[in-house]
């Protein structure tokens, strides 16, 4: 059961900026995010974490990076407000047990609709992930860092972190065969792409619709909470999700190619993998809509998506999903 906004006004004490605020619930998905205004400090966004998802040292770790990523990049990124302890992570008790949350200055913007022209933010979202990805191969990671793994053993076998596709709502016996022979096609053909350190490391893991906001022609991107080691062709695949079946995709996928060769190489091999990467995440996401089935994210995809997914993965089959 996800915490009420009075449940986590003890949290607020952490923070001299918003002690005394009251926090509205603006989004609940992984974890959930409240927002806090203040008549002098101007207004917040606290992140509350899901238990169970993130240890600490794995929060610890994402912060790291994004404070890293403010100092190193003119990326615009969320910035973490530090507690009363200096610490940006802080703990607090409720009546269901110990929680954990991190507070963030607010950031103006609005989510970009999936039937807008987002030609021109897709070539911004190439750059963006390229940038990421030249930082993260020089950046010496601080000892004891740790994040996920997102491989087809986290995200394809049964109790991998997002749950299990097979339990997903739509899988049936009239798409189960079709999504085996993906589940199979994904491990060899992610196993003969390989890991080398050209093409995988640490990555975002989730640069969707949801989580950029749009102000004129600024573009936050905001929530590195499932960032972790992949392939960097897959912060592709996260842009797209949820719509990787729209007309529009080939051309967003073109769009983003452009962006991304503007500040790093891709080659022939790295771009064909894309393919492999949508069919990895939208697999990620048929087991995350099983397991996340009381999120109104979930509930607004749920229906078809199932079988959406076979018939994309009858086109990766019999060679490029989009020509």
């Amino acid at each position: 059961m996800p915490l009420t906004a009075r449940e986590v006004g003890p949290a607020l004490s952490s923070w001299d900026e918003v002690d005394g605020a009251a926090a509205r619930l603006i989004n609940h998905s992984e974890n959930q995010t409240f927002q806090i205004d203040t008549p002098r400090q101007g207004s917040f966004t606290l992140r509350v974490h899901r238990t169970g998802y993130q240890s600490r040292a794995s929060i610890d770790s994402e912060l790291a990076w994004l404070m890293a990523l403010r100092r190193d990049t003119d990326l615009s990124i969320p910035e973490p407000v530090p507690g009363r302890d200096g610490q940006l992570l802080q703990r607090f008790d409720t009546p269901r047990g110990e929680r954990m949350a991190v507070l963030f200055r607010f950031i103006e913007g609005s989510e970009p609709l999936p039937d807008s022209n987002l030609g021109d933010l897709f070539v911004t979202l190439g750059r963006y992930a390229a940038t990421m990805h030249n930082h993260v191969t020089a950046w010496p990671r601080p000892a004891g860092f740790e994040r996920q793994v997102w491989q087809a053993a986290t995200i394809l076998d049964s109790d991998g972190p997002w749950g299990d596709w097979r339990m997903a709502p739509g899988v049936n016996d009239s798409n189960r065969a079709m999504l085996d022979r993906l589940d199979s096609a994904l491990w060899l053909r992610l196993g003969a792409y390989g890991t080398g350190a050209d093409r995988y490391g640490l990555i975002h893991a989730d640069m969707r619709l949801g989580n950029l906001l749009v102000d004129g022609d600024k573009v936050t991107l905001i929530d590195f909470d499932d960032c972790g080691f992949c392939w960097f062709a897959y912060d592709f695949a996260a842009a797209i999700s949820f719509h990787e079946t729209n007309p529009a995709i080939p051309a967003l996928r073109a769009a983003w190619i452009e962006g991304y060769l503007s500040v790093r190489s891709l080659s022939h091999e790295d771009i064909a993998a894309i393919d492999s990467m949508v069919m990895l995440r939208r697999m990620a996401l048929l087991a995350w809509i099983g397991s996340h089935a009381d999120t109104k994210l979930a509930q607004q995809h749920m229906r078809g998506f199932a079988d959406g997914t076979a018939q994309l993965a009858e086109r990766y089959l019999r060679g490029p999903i989009w020509p």
